[in-house]
C-alpha cells in the first residue's frame, strides 16, 4: 500500500463487494454505483495495494492471492467502522457509570431524592455523585466533564447548556403545627397580611443581600415590610429552625408540603414562583446512557406534578 492517509474507505467498500460477488457489474449494483465508477475505484485500489487484485474471468473476474489475503482483514475493518457508527446498546439493568448532578439543597430535597428512588430501581449500579451548585462555575464544569446535569432556572441557565423545564414551583407560607398563629391555618384561613407583616420570618438567600428576597419585593409593592430575624443558606435547616422556633418562613411548596410538624397556607400577599430546569452540556447530548438517565429524570418530574 502508499500511504494509509489516501486510501478512501469507500475504496474498502469496493474491494469487499468484488470479493464477494466476483463480478464488476454486481459490485456496482450492490453499491449502487455506475460501472464505469466501479471500475474506476477498482484502478485506484491496483495503484493503492501494487497488485491487479482482479483478473479478468469467463464470467466476471477472478481475485489475486493478494485480494484473497486482503478479504478479512477487510471484513474486520468495515465491521469495526460499522460498530463505531452504531449507536451503543444501553441496558439500564447492567450498565455501570457515575452520574454527577450539579444541585441546590432544595434541589436535592425535590429532585434528587424522587429520582434516586427510580434510579436505584432501574438502574442499580449506576452511581450518583451530587456537587453543590454555583452558577458562576457551571459552564466550565460541564466544558471539562464535571457535571452531566445541572438544577438551575431560566433566568440562571447558560444559553449554550441544553435545557428542559422539570416544573413550575410556588410559595407557600410555612410555620411549626403548635406554633401560636396555626390554629387559624388548622380551620382553613390564612395569616392576614398584617400579622404576617408584624410575625419575624425566617430567610433562606445562597448569595446576595442576606435579608432581602422575593416576598420582600412583593410586600414593597403594597407599601409593606416584614421583619427577618434570622437568614440562613439552607432550605434543609430551615425546616428544622420553623419545628423549634416561633419563626415563620416562605418557603418552595415541595420542600414543606410532606414536612412533619409543620403546617402552610398560601401568604397573604402574591408572591411569583419559579420554574426548576434541567440542563446538560452538548459533550453529553447523545451519550446513551446519560440520555436514558434524563428521559427517566423528566418521567421522574412530571410524576411529581401529576
Amino acid at each position: 500500500m502508499r500511504d494509509i492517509k489516501t486510501l478512501d474507505l469507500n475504496l474498502l467498500k469496493t474491494l469487499d463487494a468484488l470479493l464477494d460477488t466476483r463480478s464488476v457489474t454486481a459490485a456496482a449494483d450492490r453499491l449502487g454505483l455506475t460501472q464505469p465508477a466501479v471500475s474506476g475505484m477498482l484502478a485506484r485500489l491496483r495503484d493503492a495495494f501494487d497488485d491487479p487484485l482482479f483478473v479478468r474471468a469467463r464470467r466476471g473476474v477472478t481475485p489475486t492471492d493478494r485480494a484473497l489475503a486482503l478479504a478479512g482483514p477487510v471484513r474486520k475493518v468495515l465491521a469495526s467502522v460499522e460498530t463505531l457508527l452504531r449507536p451503543a446498546a444501553f441496558d439500564p439493568a447492567t450498565a455501570a457509570f457515575t452520574l454527577t448532578l450539579a444541585a441546590t439543597d432544595y434541589a436535592l430535597e425535590a429532585i434528587v431524592a424522587p429520582f434516586m428512588a427510580q434510579l436505584r430501581r432501574r438502574a442499580p449500579n449506576l452511581v450518583v455523585a451530587v456537587k453543590p451548585l454555583d452558577d458562576a462555575r457551571v459552564l466550565g464544569q460541564f466544558e471539562r466533564g464535571e457535571v452531566d446535569i445541572a438544577f438551575m432556572t431560566p433566568q440562571t441557565s447558560p444559553p449554550e447548556l441544553h435545557a428542559r423545564a422539570l416544573f413550575d414551583e410556588t410559595y407557600v407560607c410555612a410555620l411549626r403545627a403548635d406554633h401560636p398563629d396555626a390554629a387559624k391555618l388548622d380551620k382553613g384561613g390564612s395569616i392576614s397580611l398584617d400579622r404576617f407583616c408584624a410575625l419575624d420570618h425566617a430567610l433562606v438567600s445562597y448569595s446576595g443581600e442576606p435579608f432581602l428576597g422575593v416576598t420582600d419585593a412583593a410586600l414593597a409593592q403594597l407599601g409593606r415590610t416584614r421583619r427577618v430575624a434570622l437568614s440562613v443558606t439552607s432550605f434543609l435547616i430551615l425546616l428544622k429552625l420553623l419545628r423549634t422556633t416561633d419563626l415563620i418562613a416562605v418557603a418552595p411548596r415541595r420542600l414543606v408540603e410532606d414536612a412533619p410538624g409543620l403546617v402552610f397556607r398560601d401568604p397573604p400577599v402574591e408572591i411569583p414562583g419559579f420554574t426548576k430546569t434541567a440542563v446538560w452540556h452538548d459533550r453529553t447530548h447523545r451519550d446513551p446512557g446519560r440520555r436514558w438517565a434524563r428521559d427517566l429524570l423528566f418521567e421522574t418530574a412530571a410524576a411529581s406534578v401529576g
